[in-house]
């Protein structure tokens, strides 16, 4: 009988403390110098929560959009995501003024920079060139083309920061390449994460002290954050490599469609937009993914189908937002509060989770998180049901309280989906292609979030919910969850096992 290997005695001889000091401890360890410019960009994407809880009072304060249009909107701003593509190959084979990554940071943060301004002028009175309405929609569209352009330099360079062959010049183990791509995603959610958690507070009591322009105008300090990450080591270390025009010049005439079909008001646009955002990036894929042996080929397939499902969950839209604000009293300080011990549980889920999520088949997490999130939406359905009334008078507590219980369970659980999905696709990227195959991987992902949105719209149109209207919200908030709930594990059955 062959002697049992090292590495599976040590395992079996781990204790469950010493597997909690080794999911304390990896993150550290794994941190390299060289991973700070991509950690920064993560961190600023998460730090833009400063503005969120100003902005989401501001909406219902200010503008005149219903949940429906305002789910209608998310739809169009979620498509820059689905042409990441485009910026991938930009990155990839043109260099701009000698840069194919420090230059394009800069650029991404200067048009967050610009969103923000418009944002600040558009709550403060002092930009009238149009409707709050129209301005809004405007400084959106620049802050996610910014962090969208950003995101695809962060994601080629968590491929590009590790290496491949020791100091010697020979090959290192595929298995310890393999192990360290995880943990570059892995650390790259834990500066997300960080950056959600510095601000999650600030953003609300931000918000209750200062007037909405105010806080936009600190939102500032997010993209020189990440200006200042590209400053400080060199990015560019890449040769450039030749366009291919056929993921470059179908990305352009994708987003030339998209943009005829958003401004000519064609009937069902959003859904036309959706039907061919996903037949051009599966079309591209299948184009990148030649030099991607068979195997592993399908195994992306029924891996990125059973995540696509996943994600594809519809929400409940702002309504339920304006129902806790009006009715339930929640003002920007709680949700700050809220915010702020929602993006601590989340950190400390995805540190604490990190070594065994990286370790686990797709399929078996996305299931676990699927029930455990829609046990845990039990709450937000108690409270469209106005259960706190009961809760009130029967133990002594309300909907504050439930709120809180509700943030602190159902937070650890926020980030850890999407570990497993980014390391299996930094594990398979073609070397040379990186950004590319990262930005068309990512814009599948953020196709499924276009349904997403779609269901919601379709949702709120069904189930009509507006400011001082929230008669619709329960059955609103159930069928929503309920959504989520069935699509993704009916894709996990059925093609769960195909993708490990």
């Amino acid at each position: 009988m062959p002697a049992e290997s090292p590495a599976n005695s040590t395992d079996i001889e781990r204790t469950p403390l010493d597997k909690l000091k080794a999911a304390l401890v990896t993150p550290i360890r794994a941190m390299r110098w060289r991973y700070l410019p991509l950690l920064m960009i993560y961190y600023a994407y998460g730090a833009l929560g400063l503005v969120a809880i100003a902005e989401a009072f501001w909406i219902k304060d200010a503008l005149s959009f219903t949940p429906a249009e305002l789910a209608a909107i998310a739809v169009w701003l979620t498509l820059p995501w689905t042409i990441k593509m485009v910026f991938g190959q930009l990155a990839d084979s043109v260099p701009i003024f000698g840069s194919q990554r420090r230059a394009y940071v800069l650029i991404g943060a200067s048009l967050v920079a610009t969103g923000l301004i418009i944002l600040a002028g558009a709550a403060g009175g002092w930009i009238t060139l149009a409707s709050k309405n129209a301005l809004y929609v405007t400084a959106q569209l620049l802050i996610v083309i910014g962090i969208v352009l950003q995101d695809v330099i962060a994601d080629a360079m968590t491929t590009e920061v590790v290496d491949r062959v020791r100091a010697d010049g020979s090959p290192r183990p595929e298995a310890e390449v393999q192990r360290e791509l995880g943990l570059v995603q892995v650390l790259g959610r834990l500066a997300l994460w960080s950056g959600i958690l510095s601000v999650a507070g600030l953003s609300g009591w931000l918000a209750q002290i200062y007037s909405y322009e105010t806080v936009f105008l600190f939102g500032l300090a997010v993209p020189a954050t990440s200006l200042t990450g590209a400053m400080l080591v060199r990015l560019d270390g890449t040769a450039p490599k030749p366009i291919d025009w056929r993921i470059l010049g179908g990305g352009l005439l994708f987003g030339a469609a998209v943009l005829a079909i958003g401004l000519g008001g064609v009937p069902f646009g959003q859904e036309l937009v959706f039907v061919i955002s996903l037949t051009v990036i599966a079309l591209m894929l299948f184009r990148i993914a030649e030099d991607v042996d068979e195997v592993h080929r399908k195994r992306i397939f029924y891996a990125a189908l059973v995540i696509f499902l996943f994600r594809a969950s519809p929400g409940v839209g702002e309504g339920y937002r304006w129902f806790t604000i009006d009715v339930l009293g929640f003002d920007e300080g709680f949700y700050g509060t809220l915010a702020q011990i929602g993006a601590g549980l989340s950190l400390a889920g995805a540190w604490l989770f990190s070594d065994v999520i990286t370790r686990k088949p797709i399929p078996q997490v996305l299931l676990w998180l699927t029930i455990v999130g829609t046990v845990l939406s039990l709450p937000s359905i108690g409270l469209a049901l106005r259960l706190d009334q009961w809760t009130e008078m029967t133990f002594g507590f309300g909907a504050r309280t439930i709120a809180f219980i509700d943030t602190t369970v159902t937070a650890p659980f926020a980030e850890l989906s999407m570990i497993p999905a980014l390391t299996l696709v930094a594990i398979n990227a073609p070397s040379g292609r990186r950004a590319t195959w990262f930005a068309l991987m990512a814009s599948l992902m953020n196709v499924a979030l276009v349904a997403g949105q779609l269901q919601t719209k379709y949702l709120n149109l069904l189930f009509e919910v507006d400011r001082g209207s929230y008669v619709n919200l329960a059955a609103l908030t159930i069928a929503a969850v309920t959504i989520g709930f069935v699509v993704p594990v009916a894709g996990i059955l059925a093609f769960g096992r195909r993708a490990t």
